[in-house]
């Protein structure tokens, strides 16, 4: 899969493995043909509803998407999913706006879906080999940063998936010290998703997204395990 001669993974083995879920949506695809280009490349496996019909409300999707590469580790897990509105319902301006089936929608896609492919995916790892996973986050979801209120349901679920992030990159510290656990921030994406709440935000395309987002996780190292950063390698407070 040899493309480029420049590699924004440089820092992954070569003839390595890639994983990307959600691979149809925009910021995934994009991901995915930039993963195209990495002269190293052994091999890319992208799942995504539409095309495979992994589905987050069934683990066994999960768990059975995991075991159909499980032959070999994988060195790079992108997880690329995520929703903003929910049965045309978008974010809440206010609590009043609050509706629970609704929270727990975003829940469940937001933060259940990526526990779960951490929980199937990350043991696919090898326990020496550099490996990186990164979950994107928003930084809305960060407690820290909120200064505007609103979109409860969203930033709430992802928070949670922060913590998720985080513990489980506690865990994977322990058994396999070269990895890399991260939620990162992809930046204002022009998408689908994003398009009717990027008025007033500098927008990137999803093809600056990807490339921004594998070099920001390059340069990471084991050390930074854990972390919520943004698509330019900045820090992002929890």
């Amino acid at each position: 899969m040899a493309g480029t001669e420049t590699s924004l993974l440089a820092s992954l083995p070569n003839g390595f493995r890639a994983a990307v879920i959600g691979a149809s949506g925009g910021i995934g695809s994009a991901i995915c043909e930039c993963l195209q280009n990495e002269p190293h490349l052994g091999e890319l496996i992208a799942f995504s509803r539409s095309r495979d019909g992994l589905d987050f409300a069934d683990e066994t999707s999960v768990a059975d998407a995991a075991g159909s590469i499980s032959a070999k580790p994988i060195h790079l897990l992108i997880c690329a999913t995520g929703i903003l509105t929910t049965d045309g319902r978008g974010p809440e301006k206010s609590l009043r706006q609050l509706d629970p089936e609704t929270m727990m929608a975003q829940f469940r896609t937001n933060a259940v879906g990526p526990a779960l492919v951490a929980k199937h995916f990350l043991p696919l790892f090898d326990r020496e080999t550099r490996s990186i996973a990164a979950f994107l986050s928003a930084r809305v979801g960060s407690i820290g940063d909120n200064r505007l209120g609103g979109w409860v349901s969203y930033r709430s679920a992802k928070a949670a998936l922060n913590q998720i992030v985080r513990t489980v990159s506690i865990e994977y510290g322990r058994t396999h010290p070269a990895a890399v656990v991260t939620a990162i921030h992809p930046g204002t994406v022009r998408t689908g998703l994003s398009d009717p709440y990027s008025r007033g935000h500098n927008t990137v395309s999803p093809e600056q997204a990807a490339a921004s987002i594998l070099s920001t996780l390059n340069s990471l190292a084991p050390e930074n395990s854990g972390s919520f950063v943004a698509y330019d390698g900045s820090g992002i407070p929890w």
